[in-house]
Parts: structure tokens; sequence; C-alpha cells
């Protein structure tokens, strides 16, 4: 390989680089390839030739990002994605005892071809594992230490750790374990819809969940009662925190994994779609001494993302930051996080109370789910703390209401609100793959004029297409949308007298907030997501 005096990043590698989502992974793969000289290869021709794999250590290879295949000539070529790993391609020159000719792809492709690879070779992954199928399901003494046994055996733990591996290629949140009548099923959730993937003979069913059970520490032998536990493992070169839930169904035990991957490039507002208004205005919301700030939506719409976003910005030894949460899903170093346990007492109002002795400067609650933890929250902000934390409602202007309904005297909210931020997730279009829509702009554009829209007029949005790196669905990622309610002297004049959500949108619209669909909008302007998209989460 043509040697470079310097690396194009600097001390940043070019994964890092591109799992900290600073390139997208084609452009990256292109100026890797001008950079160091390497041929850019073409990812279809590549896919069409047979793998090279032989003796060689595949998680090595994989880990490392490099591809060994034979050219149309019968030649050992080799596909990298980071040139910079000069030890393990020096280790596999070694190992094929030849220097293999070397060219780029992109991390993505590269991940592609490793699946395509395992799906040539194990088409079903049930079909590897030489199990018996046993006379009748094991229950009690001797069958669960059998089950035990089982489920830490080398073909279901492969499989387990398979799905795992399969789950942070797609970017998936949650893997889905179904045991029905006659198989189990796999089903991971990617960018919001859930999405099948295999199925397995259902006599494998209690060993797998068994081996999830062991990961995260719950008791096998207890198979008529639900229970949640937690493991922190690494799969494949990430980090990630399971939280799995286990529940008996009437053909056998159910589990579902949420994953969390430890990633940094979650925790940036500009990362995850944050215009550079909002994020502004945010900031400053934040910066406030004292006062609540409250992120609103619905389940799955990144709220605790943005919470965790706004606690790691806040981080500084000058400041006591606590938090109390249910789960808690991102562990930020210099933070105190505490897990509520309703089992034995430990409420987010009990939590709350306790906080308020420890002198703090800012409390994150992780929701705001009663009368007497509002009440709390407000009492902390009237005596000098900023309080953030969460509440579902469909926008900014219903959070109003709702903390009306919960008995929040106009008053205190007056007092004590700062600002509400409303947000959903809409899919990320695939750029490989999105096509231009003149018709949707024309729709679009008819929607911006009947609802007198304040967004950015285009000529052309882009539509889904599809292609094997967004698995055909047109989408890869999810971006936010969002619309920022600040809570200043005019507003509350307004709205002082005022209950209706439809109304406090109205006024929030004559102090200048954008609301999540236009944010939309302007999202669909830019080529990020889909018009479609942006209707289905808006409404």
């Amino acid at each position: 390989m043509p040697a470079t005096p310097s690396s194009p990043f600097g001390e940043a590698g070019p994964e890092a680089v591109w799992r900290n989502g600073e390139v997208q992974a084609d452009a990256l793969a292109n100026n890797l390839s001008a950079h160091y000289g390497l041929p850019r290869l073409d990812f279809e021709t590549v896919a069409g030739c047979p793998s090279h794999f032989g003796e060689l250590s595949r998680r090595f290879l994989r880990e490392s990002y490099i591809y060994p295949f034979q050219g149309a000539d019968g030649t050992v070529r080799v596909a990298l994605a980071d040139p910079t790993r000069r030890d393990a391609l020096r280790a596999l020159n070694i190992a094929l005892g030849q220097a293999a000719e070397p060219g780029l792809l992109s991390f993505e492709e590269i991940d592609l071809l490793f699946e395509r690879a395992l799906q040539r070779e194990e088409p079903d992954a049930s079909a590897t594992m030489a199990l018996a199928e046993p006379e009748g399901p094991p229950s009690g003494g001797e069958a669960a230490e059998d089950l035990k046994d089982l489920a830490r055996g080398a073909p279901i733990v492969r499989l387990i750790d398979r799905i795992l591996e399969r789950a942070v290629e797609l970017g998936a949140t949650d893997i889905h374990l179904e045991t029905e009548r006659d198989h189990l099923s796999v089903r991971y959730r990617v960018d919001g819809f859930l999405r099948r993937d295999q199925k397995v003979p259902v006599h494998l069913a209690p060993a797998i969940v068994s081996r999830v059970k062991i990961l995260s520490g719950l008791d096998i032998a207890e198979r008529r009662l639900p229970q949640d536990g937690r493991a922190n493992l690494r799969v494949g070169s990430v980090e990630a925190d399971l939280r799995v839930a286990v529940m008996p169904t009437i053909h056998g035990e159910t589990a579902v994994l949420r994953l969390l991957v430890k990633d940094p490039r979650l925790l940036d507002f500009g990362r995850i779609g944050m215009s550079s208004p909002d994020q502004r205005a945010f900031e400053t919301l934040l910066s406030e001494p004292h006062g609540i700030v409250i992120v609103t939506g619905p389940t799955g719409s990144g709220k605790t993302t943005t919470l965790a976003t706004a606690i790691s910005l806040l981080n500084d030894p000058a400041r006591k930051i606590v938090t109390v949460e249910d789960p808690i899903e991102y562990q930020i170093p210099g933070i105190h996080q505490t897990q509520i346990k309703p089992q034995i007492g430990l409420s987010f109002a009990i939590a709350l109370r306790s906080f308020l002795r420890h002198d703090p400067d800012v409390i994150m609650v992780g929701e705001m789910r009663d009368r007497e933890t509002v009440g709390i929250g407000i009492q902390a902000a009237l005596t000098g703390h900023l309080v953030l934390t969460t509440l579902h409602t469909n926008s900014a202007a219903d959070a109003v209401v709702r903390l009306l309904d919960m008995g929040v005297e106009r008053y205190l909210i007056g007092a004590s609100l700062r600002g509400i931020l409303g947000q959903r997730l809409v899919r990320r279009l695939c750029e490989r793959c999105r096509r231009p829509d003149g018709a949707t702009a024309e729709a679009a554009r008819s929607l911006m004029v009947d609802r007198g829209l304040r967004c950015e007029a285009a000529d052309t949005f882009f539509a889904p297409g599809g292609c094997d790196i967004c698995g055909q669905t047109g989408y890869r990622g999810r971006v936010g949308i969002f619309e920022l309610l600040r809570m200043d002297a005019a507003f509350h004049a307004q709205v002082r007298d005022i209950g209706d959500a439809g109304l406090i949108l109205l006024a929030a619209r004559n102090s200048g907030m954008r609301t999540m669909l236009e944010d939309g909008l302007d999202k669909c302007a830019a080529g990020l997501t889909s018009f479609e998209e942006v209707l289905r989460a808006t409404g």
C-alpha cells in the first residue's frame, strides 16, 4: 500500500470519524481513496466475487473492516475501510502467505459484505445447530439444570451473539424474541419499525430465552412470572447496555431486549437534528440559574437522548448534577444518577425530595408522572435549582394544559416554567437511493399555503428509493424534528387566562415559535427526510 506522510484526520482514525457522524461513509471512503492512492472499489462487483476466508479469523477481519475476496482473475484481493490499520493488513498478508492487492470500500459496505457472506453460508442459522429436539419442555429441578447447560452450549451462545451483532449492524433499538406455536421469531426494531429477520425451531426457544436470562442475571427456573434485568456487554467492537424484559405467553416465554449502544455521537444537539436557531434558544434555556425545562413527546420520540445531551452540555466540575431515572439509559461520568425502585418504595417523588438535601445545582427527573412529583419539582425550581424533565404529551402547547390538569396553579407555571421542547423522530432518507419527487414538493407547497406555515420553499423534495445498504426501505437512521416554546414574560401575559391547547399554540406562534411540522418540512427541503414521513410523525 502506498505510504503517506500523515493521516487526513490527525489523531482521530477514520472509524472514529465515521462513528461520530462527522462524515458520511461513502464520502469518507472517497476521501481515503484519494488520500492514500488506493482504488475505490465497486460494491456490487466485490459482492459478486467469492469471499476468501479459509482459516482466517472472521471476528478479527470484521473488527478490522478487512474483507478478503477472489478477484475475477483468481487472485486474492482485499477490501479495506480503514487504510491506517497497517498492522491488521500486515497480519492478513502473513496469514495468506502473499501480499493481497488492497482497495477501498466504505465501513457500511464491508459490514454488508460480511452479512451477505454469513447468509450465503448459513441461510438458516438454526440449521447449523446439532441439537436434538427434546421430548418435552424442561420443567423443575434437574430439567432446569439441563436447560442451563444447553443455554451455555456453544451453538446457543453463537446464535445469541449473532443476533446481537446483527442488531448493532442494523442500528436496531430493540430485539424481539417471540415464541410462537411452531417457531421462535426474531424481529428487530429499526428506525421505529419492526423488521422480521429469522425463524428458529420452537424446541430451541427455551434454551435461547434462558441464555438471555443468564446474560441479564435473571432466574432461568422461573417461567411463570414476568422478569426484568439488565447487562453490560461488548457486541463486536462496541460496548452496549442491554435491558431485558421476559414475559410468559400462551406458547412459551417472549423476551424483548432494549439495546443501548454507548455512542458519543448521540450526545450532540446538531447531530440529533436540532436546527441552529432552536439549538441556540434551547442552550439559552439551559443557561438559566433556576426554573423548569420540559421535553415532551410520545414514547420513543427521543426525549431521553435530548435530556442526556443537555446534561452532558451542563456537565462541569463547578456544578453538582443529580438525576432520577427509570431506567438509567445513558451513564454519564461526573453525574450522580439514581434508578427508581418502586418495589422498595423509591419513587420519583421520594428521590426528588431527598435530592434537595444534597445541594444540587441541576436536577434531572426522568418523567413527571404524578401531581406529587410535579409539585416537588416546581418547589425545587422556585428555590434555586434548574430542573430538567419530560412529559408525555403530543405537543409543547399540550404540556401547559397537562400541568394545569395535574393541579398546578397558573401563577406557579409562570414563576417556574422556562420553556418546553416538543419533539418527534422521523426516518432519515438513505442518501444512496433517495430520488427527487416533484409531485410531493407541490403538495408540500399547498400545505404551507393552506396552513400559513413559515417554511423554506424548495423546488424538489425527495422520496425513498431502496437499496441493499438501507435494507430496501429507502431510510437509514432517524433525525429529530422540534418545536421550542419559550415562556417569557410576554407569553405569560398572553396565556394567563387560557386553558385551551389550540389557543396556547396560537399565542406561541404569535410569539415566534416554529412548530414541529414547519421544522420537518424544512428538513424535507434539505433532503433529510420525506414529506410522508413528516406527516406520519406530526399527524
